[in-house]
C-alpha cells in the first residue's frame, strides 16, 4: 500500500494555484465587482464593531440626535470603475478584420450632493445628483497569432441623477448596516465636443438608464454621519449609436454600460 504524503498533495495544489494565478490578468480581476463588494463588507464587519465600541465607551450614543431629523443633506465622494457589456452581431462571425472585440475597464471619480428623506424607522428615500468622470475603452484585436490591438477610448463627464430606496438595520452602538436599490439617469455633457472631434469611430449615446444596488455602513459621529458605500450599476438600454458604414460598429449588436463605485458619504 502506498503511503499518502499530505505535504506533496499540498505542494501540487500550490503549484496549480500559482500557474492559474499567472494567467489571470488585471482585467479579469477588475471584472469581478460583486466578489470585491462582499469581501470588503465582510472585512469591515470584522474590525469596525470593536473600533466603534471603543469610540463610544463612556459616551452618549450619537445616533439618537439624528433620529429626530426627518431629512438631512450632505456630500459624497467616490471612485468608480466602468466598462461595457458587449454583444457581438452576426457580422462579427463573418468579419475578417476582427478576431475579438472586448471592453476594458477604466477608472474615474464622483462628486455629488446627498438628499435623504426618512420614511419610518428603517427606510429612506435618497436623491444624489452627481458629477462623474468616467473612462471606458473598447478594444479590437485583429486575427492571427500576432494580431494587432487598437482601442477606442471613451472619456465621459456624466451628470447623474440617482434615486434610491435604502433599508437600514437596527442600530448597534453608533453604527448600522444598510442596503440600497434604485434607478439612475445619466447624461454625458462632453458627448457633443467628442463627436465633433472624432470621425470614423464607434459612438456611444449620451443618455443612459441604469439599475443600481449596493450596501454600506453608517457611522454616527457627534456632528455628522459617515457612510462608506459600495454600489453596482447595470445599464438597461443599448448605448451604441449604430453606423452601418463603419466596420467597428457593424460587428457590435448591443453595448450596455456597467459601473462599480465606492462612495464616501458625509451627511448631517
Amino acid at each position: 500500500m502506498r503511503t499518502l504524503n499530505v505535504w506533496n498533495m499540498l505542494n501540487l495544489l500550490r503549484n496549480k494555484i500559482t500557474r492559474s494565478s499567472q494567467t489571470m490578468n488585471l482585467q479579469q480581476v477588475a471584472g469581478r465587482p460583486v466578489q470585491l463588494l462582499l469581501c470588503t463588507i465582510l472585512a469591515a464587519l470584522c474590525f469596525l464593531p470593536a473600533v466603534n465600541a471603543q469610540f463610544n465607551q463612556g459616551k452618549n450614543l450619537n445616533y439618537r440626535d439624528f433620529q429626530s431629523k426627518n431629512y438631512y443633506f450632505g456630500i459624497t465622494l467616490g471612485y468608480n470603475q466602468s466598462d461595457f457589456k458587449i454583444y457581438h452581431s452576426k457580422d462579427f462571425i463573418l468579419s475578417d478584420s476582427f478576431a475579438r472585440a472586448e471592453s476594458v475597464t477604466g477608472p474615474g471619480f464622483n462628486l455629488g450632493i446627498v438628499s435623504n428623506l426618512r420614511v419610518g424607522e428603517y427606510f429612506d428615500l435618497r436623491f444624489l445628483p452627481t458629477l462623474s468622470f468616467v473612462e471606458r475603452n473598447i478594444r479590437y484585436i485583429t486575427p492571427g497569432e500576432s494580431g494587432r490591438i487598437f482601442q477606442r477610448p471613451i472619456e465621459s463627464v456624466l451628470v447623474e441623477l440617482p434615486f434610491h430606496v435604502r433599508y437600514k438595520s437596527a442600530t448597534y452602538h453608533d453604527f448600522r448596516l444598510f442596503v440600497i436599490a434604485g434607478v439612475k439617469y445619466s447624461f454625458d455633457v462632453a458627448s457633443d465636443s467628442r463627436t465633433r472631434q472624432a470621425a470614423g469611430i464607434v459612438k456611444i449615446a449620451p443618455t443612459d438608464f441604469q439599475l443600481e444596488y449596493g450596501a454600506g455602513i453608517q457611522f454616527f459621529f457627534p456632528y455628522f454621519i459617515f457612510s462608506p458605500e459600495f454600489k453596482i450599476s447595470q445599464g438597461m438600454n443599448n448605448v451604441l449609436i449604430f453606423n452601418d458604414r463603419l466596420e467597428q460598429s457593424n460587428v457590435l449588436e448591443k453595448v450596455l454600460s456597467r459601473t462599480f463605485t465606492i462612495s464616501l458619504h458625509f451627511e448631517g
